[in-house]
This record gives C-alpha cells, structure tokens and sequence, in this order.
C-alpha cells in the first residue's frame, strides 16, 4: 500500500509529464489519496476526461503547470547567448580579429561579456548580449546586414573559422538581476536540465541553492537565466570567481557547509543533468 509520499510523488510526475509537448493527446494518469482520475490533453491543456479530480490534486496540478512567464519576461529584456565553435588551430586568429572590430558591433547594441573556455568545451567562445524587445533585436540585426564594413572586414573573414554557431535567448529568473565584478577574475557557467514547467515549478527550490552557495561568499552570483528559444527547461548560473584555486577551495567549503548541503539536495529533485564552462575574459570583455 503506498504512503501519503508516495502518492503525492506520483501526482507530481504525472502533472510535470503533462508539460510535455510530445504527450499531446495521450492519456495521464493521476493518483492522490487512492482516487485514479485519467486527464486527456489537449492542445488547450489538461482536461478530465471522466469526472473532476480531489481538490488537493486540482491545487496542485494549478500550481505545478501554472505559467512560467515572470516579471522578466514582461518588462521585455532578454539576453541572447551565442557560442561559436572555432576551427583548431583559428582561436588566436579570430579573437584577434573580434578585438580589432568588435566597436563596429558594440555601437549598434549592448555587449554584456565575451569569454573564451579553459575548462569544458575546447575552441570555444561564449558572449552575452542585452536587448530590450525583439524589435530592438530585428533592428540590430539589420543594421549589420548593411553595414558595409562590419560585412566586409568582420563576417566575410570571420565565418571560414568557425565549425557551428548557437544561440540562445533567455531571461533572468524572476528573482535574479544582473550584477557585475569588482575586480578581474575567471567566470563560471553552469547550466541545468530541468524538470517542464519553468520557475513556477523549480524556481524556489533553485533560488535556495544559488543562495545558499552565493552566501558562502567564495564566489558571486552575475546573473541566473532560463530559456526561451533554445534548449528548453534550461537555467544557467554565471559565477565570478577571483581564479581557479578560489573556486576549488570554495567548493571544498561549500561541500561542508550543512546550508548550502540541504537546500542542494532540496533542488536535485527537479534536476535532469548540468555541466558546466570555465570561461576567461577577453580584454574587450565588459565583464572582466
């Protein structure tokens, strides 16, 4: 016979499977407090198929599958995170040629940090750029189109060195806001595979863990970000460390510290998988 915990465990799974796009018009199964109630989904959401489930499990499936749109979304800036891959062999040549040109990039829209990866993968840079609309975006972006000499000395020598390219639009989460260092050091990204539904169903248990390891005070928490267009179900964390023998002793005293421990093992259960990029600023880098 299964426990209350249980139970509300399989409550739980079924309504984040009923995030999923690809479970369209199947059939989910919910069970609480002994009742089995089957909701067909549609695509306007989940709807009962026979009779109405208990109002617990109502209160919760609102809650879980709620909207994920926070007050970032709705003051419109976004940040878009572009990785190129560079050939081997091309990493100096290209950051040599971003530094000599980026100024023609940077006076048509807003350049939050540029890095190169030591740790994570190899012959890449990550940038980070600020928009506050997608018609700012648009409108950047072709202004670049026309721009003759961007064209001509930047992308035209700059592709043949690249392998791919991605990008990623994201928001703060809710309770985030951008900050930046006080002196140079190396950054941090790490980034995690949520469970669906966004910061409505993750985003307290994830505050408590990038506080808690924030408040240890080894390291500084820039910005916390999730997905719009990209990989979805995805949050990113951007550390500052003062450089990498700070970041390893900070984590030696974070591991031990009963804190950071709880609220890390609170957030796992909406985890899928992370990994993460160290990253080093290049001089022309606003976060340095």
């Amino acid at each position: 016979m299964l426990g209350l915990g249980s139970k509300l465990g399989q409550v739980r799974v079924a309504a984040a499977r009923c995030l999923f796009p690809g479970l369209q018009d199947k059939l989910l199964q919910v069970t609480y407090g002994g009742a089995s109630q089957q909701l067909r989904l549609s695509s306007n959401g989940a709807r009962p198929a026979a009779r109405s489930i208990s109002w617990e499990s109502r209160r919760w499936l609102h809650r879980s599958v709620g909207t994920s749109t926070g007050p970032q979304q709705k003051h419109g800036t976004f940040y878009e995170f572009r990785t190129y891959n560079i050939k081997p062999g091309k990493m100096a040549d290209f950051l040599s040629l971003t530094e000599d040109k980026i100024h023609l990039r940077t006076a048509i829209s807003e350049l939050v940090g540029y890095w190169f990866l030591e740790f994570g993968n190899m012959n890449e840079v990550f940038h980070i750029w600020k928009y506050g609309s997608y018609k700012e975006r648009t409108a950047v972006r072709r202004s670049l189109m026309q721009e003759k000499e961007w064209q001509h000395d930047y992308i035209s020598k700059m592709m043949p060195m690249l392998n791919h390219q991605i990008s990623e639009v994201t928001y703060l989460v809710p309770w985030a806001q951008m900050h930046t260092s006080s002196k140079p050091g190396v950054y941090e990204l790490v980034s995690y595979q949520m469970v669906a539904g966004g910061p409505a169903v993750w985003g307290k248990a994830f505050q408590k863990a990038l506080s808690a390891h924030d408040h240890v005070g080894y390291c500084k928490l820039i910005g916390a970000f999730h997905s719009e267009f990209g990989q979805l179900n995805r949050v990113h964390a951007l550390w500052w460390h003062e450089d990498c023998d700070a970041r390893a002793a900070g984590r030696h005293r974070a591991h031990e510290d009963v804190r950071v421990v709880a609220a890390v093992r609170d957030s796992v259960n909406y985890l899928v998988s992370q990994n993460n990029k160290l990253l080093v600023p290049t001089p022309f880098s606003p976060l340095q």
